[in-house]
């Protein structure tokens, strides 16, 4: 039955990231321009769902993110947190929020923004979607403190904008809404591990630029990716202790 399971988040990761790299490439433009409607051979983009490949010209080359690295790092997360999360009904929840993950960061990858059409309802489908499982027998987590989490990681990262706004972006406050509600699922422990894991990677990646001098200390990266990262093995430990 776990087998089926690992094998079934592979394939549904490996699916949904397949269209991750059209968003991305349609999203990553800097605050203030309108999303991207045209392919880079000029087209109408038309729909947001689908491949990253212009419909007009069959021998174009792909835009955005590479697929086939899109689609294997979010083949990799959902069969991860299958493997943790086992046949807890948390799991469906962890694969519908999975791909969108991967398009934040890579959208902040690309252009240090975290857009509130992704933010604001990965918060809102995050505390939906738990509370429609805390209806399902043998989940393993608590509503009310998903709820507290989200409420608490905002509100401590907006602090910290106020206190450094170029440190941290009013977007990852507004994405600490949602990762603390998945965190917070799991209890308040795997909230403060998810949250360090995060600011220790971002703290490791800016260190090993310094070192390469490819950066300065005062050199700006994007933050969103590390805070997902941090999340994911949040939820990684949360599943397997659960």
């Amino acid at each position: 039955m776990l087998l089926t399971f690992i094998l079934g988040g592979a394939l549904w990761g490996a699916f949904t990231g397949l269209f991750v790299p059209r968003a991305a490439y349609r999203l990553s433009v800097p605050p203030g321009e309108p999303w991207r409607a045209e392919c880079p051979e000029g087209h109408p983009l038309g729909r947001w769902l689908g491949l990253a490949r212009c419909g007009q010209e069959a021998e174009a080359p792909g835009y955005g993110p590479r697929t086939s690295a899109t689609a294997l790092t979010t083949a990799l997360v959902c069969a991860a947190l299958a493997v943790t999360t086992g046949t807890r009904p948390e799991l469906a929840v962890w694969l519908l929020l999975a791909p969108v993950g991967v398009l934040l960061a890579l959208v902040d990858c690309t252009v240090h923004r975290l857009p509130d059409v992704l933010t604001l309802p990965l918060a809102a489908a995050s505390l939906a979607l738990l509370g429609a499982v805390t209806l399902v027998p043998e989940q393993a987590g608590s509503w009310r403190t998903a709820l507290y989490g989200s409420c608490a990681l905002a509100a401590a990262y907006f602090v910290l904008f106020l206190i450094n706004p170029n440190g941290m972006g009013f977007g990852d406050v507004k994405l600490a809404l949602g990762l603390g509600a998945v965190l917070g699922w799991y209890g308040w422990g795997v909230l403060l591990i998810g949250t360090f894991a995060g600011f220790l990677l971002a703290s490791l990646y800016g260190a090993a630029l310094v070192v390469a001098r490819r950066a300065s200390r005062k050199t700006a990266i994007p933050f969103g990716p590390f805070l997902i990262g941090g999340a994911f093995v949040g939820l990684l430990l949360g599943g397997y202790t659960a």
